[in-house]
């Protein structure tokens, strides 16, 4: 399988799609009775009224599918344009979608499953900053998707500080583009704090901000057995980590930054649950980008086939396995 998504092949467009159904087998076998998943925040919900998520349950799961498949398309393109792998692959396609299917509540419609939407946006906009001359732009630009990706899902401002570390990373600093990084983001709440004030509901605007001051949780109610499919990504995340840290002086320098910047989203990504009162293991469907980067990154460069084929075959026995069992 490793072998086929190394190639540039039409091939594996049909191939993934035929993955991501596989990933899914536990979940179609025995569907949850019902579901239901608030796509925006409450608040949001007062600015644009949505329906329930009413959907049938094998509808909530094929779309679903559907949206994490061109979200790994997207993703495969991004890394390939910017040459992070060296060598064009549909690897990134194919554990993008490893990443994506580990747990059940990936596999149904959550609000951490459209901002990835925009989390992909900003990680090509992320790599493009490397080359251009003036950011300022992109930076307003990247302000407002993390104002957006807030409206969606709140822990997403957690990205804030994440676009300042790539400006670390790959600028000398200049402070119109650390400044542009808050004009972008207080556009978007500059608005909707003047459509909460025509309708005479200013106080709902500051609770928007309460999380922010909640303390950092010390027990989380997580299924310990649900987390041991972690044990083969955790595997193949050392193994990427090993092979990254033998090439990475010899790698050039835009190749280096990217992944520090990957790191820094995939913590991010991390530690931002305890900004939502009830944690939802959705949640750390934010970081699928990071880690399907550094996956592929071992399955481009590893050997001998043996040994990467059986690793990814142990990945997708244990995600069928738990959601099945």
């Amino acid at each position: 399988m490793i072998k086929q998504f190394r190639s540039i092949n039409p091939v594996n467009i049909i191939l993934l799609a035929g993955m991501t159904l596989l990933l899914r087998i536990g979940i179609f076998i025995h569907p949850p009775d019902q579901v239901s998943v608030d796509f925006i925040e409450p608040f949001t919900r007062f600015l644009v009224p949505l329906p329930e998520n009413t959907y049938p349950v094998i509808t909530n799961i094929y779309l679903a599918a559907f949206l994490l498949f061109i979200q790994a398309l997207i993703f495969n393109t991004i890394i390939n344009s910017y040459n992070l792998l060296g060598k064009s692959t549909y690897l990134p396609a194919l554990l993008y979608i490893s990443a994506g299917s580990l747990f059940i509540p990936f596999l149904i419609l959550s609000p951490a499953l459209f901002c990835n939407f925009l989390l992909l946006w900003m990680v090509e906009k992320f790599l493009s900053i490397y080359k251009r001359d003036q950011v300022s732009s992109v930076m307003y630009d990247l302000g407002m998707m993390v104002a957006l990706g807030t409206l969606i899902y709140f822990p997403f401002i957690a990205m804030l500080p994440v676009l300042w570390i790539s400006l670390i990373i790959f600028r000398p600093f200049y402070w119109r583009e650390w400044l542009a990084v808050l004009i972008g983001l207080f556009t978007i709440f500059f608005f909707l704090g003047v459509f909460y004030y025509w309708n005479d509901s200013l106080d709902q605007f500051y609770r928007i901000w309460l999380p922010l001051a909640s303390k950092f949780p010390t027990n989380l109610r997580i299924n310990l057995y649900d987390t041991l499919v972690l044990l083969p990504v955790a595997s193949i995340l050392i193994l990427g980590f090993i092979q990254l840290q033998k090439n990475f002086f010899r790698s050039v320098v835009h190749l280096r930054k990217s992944f520090q910047l990957l790191f820094f989203m995939f913590v991010t990504g991390l530690v931002s649950f305890y900004l939502k009162e009830d944690l939802r293991l959705y949640h750390f469907l934010l970081c699928a980008p990071p880690v399907a980067a550094l996956m592929a990154y071992y399955f481009v460069h590893a050997s001998p086939g043996w040994l990467y084929e059986s690793m990814y075959g142990v990945l997708v026995a244990g995600i069928i396995y738990f959601q099945v069992f």
